[in-house]
């Protein structure tokens, strides 16, 4: 009986941020939409590339991103090139797309800029090469509508200024974030996350996310550590 050679699997491909699907055949990209937030043309545009290349779907995701679901690997570079966008880095140990609401911008209820907070973190942490990921989080208002409280860092906006949270997760070992500071500035808010990042970058271990070293350490230590308080 002759061996038939294998035929090598695709993976995903993350130098194009390309992400393998189910059928072990096409890709999904997601074009960077910090927030969720697009205007018509930019929707259009997304749509006709989409269409294009046969896309089998678009899908908004977890992240805010429009992601384009179903391409073929020859198709993935001219997509990009035609949609002209920035990538949305799809996976390694990076700090993960800020999800934010729309806060005062928009919503009646916003009681804070969840959206002039979550842009500034955007272009802040997004991408940075961390030990392990990181995912960040904004709400305006205590209805925490982007979940904050399952965000290794989560910012809740309220009528006295921005509540702190850190260590949340989903996932297999879901684990609701700590408070460690109440009544913060938008600023108070910066210089802080810069003292998590950069608590986390030193401390940070494979596969481990930050709720599991305040878990370790205690959260008392690690508020400690990065110099934050309760006001």
């Amino acid at each position: 009986m002759l061996c038939r050679e294998a035929i090598p699997m695709k993976s995903t491909i993350p130098e194009k941020n390309a992400i393998i699907q189910r059928d072990g055949e096409t890709y999904v990209i997601a074009p960077r939409t910090p927030g969720g937030i697009v205007d018509p043309a930019t929707l259009r545009k997304i749509a006709d590339v989409a269409e294009k290349y046969g896309a089998a779907t678009l899908k908004m995701t977890s992240e805010q991103k429009m992601a384009i679901v179903g391409l073929k690997e020859e198709d993935i570079d001219a997509a990009w090139s035609d949609l002209g966008m920035d990538a949305g880095i799809v996976t390694g140990p990076f700090v993960k797309g800020v999800k934010f609401c729309p806060g005062t911008t928009f919503c009646r209820k916003g009681q804070q800029d969840a959206v002039s907070l979550g842009m500034k973190l955007e272009a802040r942490y997004r991408g940075m090469k961390l030990p392990y990921m990181m995912k960040m989080a904004v709400s305006g208002c205590p209805s925490s509508c982007s979940e904050p409280v399952i965000k290794d860092v989560g910012v809740m906006g309220t009528a006295k200024g921005y509540i702190l949270m850190v260590g949340g997760a989903a996932g297999l070992k879901p684990r609701l974030a700590d408070v460690v500071a109440k009544g913060l500035s938008e600023e108070e808010i910066l210089a802080a996350v810069d003292r998590i990042v950069e608590f986390f970058k030193d401390y940070g271990e494979n596969r481990k996310r930050l709720g599991t070293i305040i878990d370790e350490i205690g959260l008392e230590e690690f508020k400690k550590e990065v110099g934050l308080w309760e006001k």
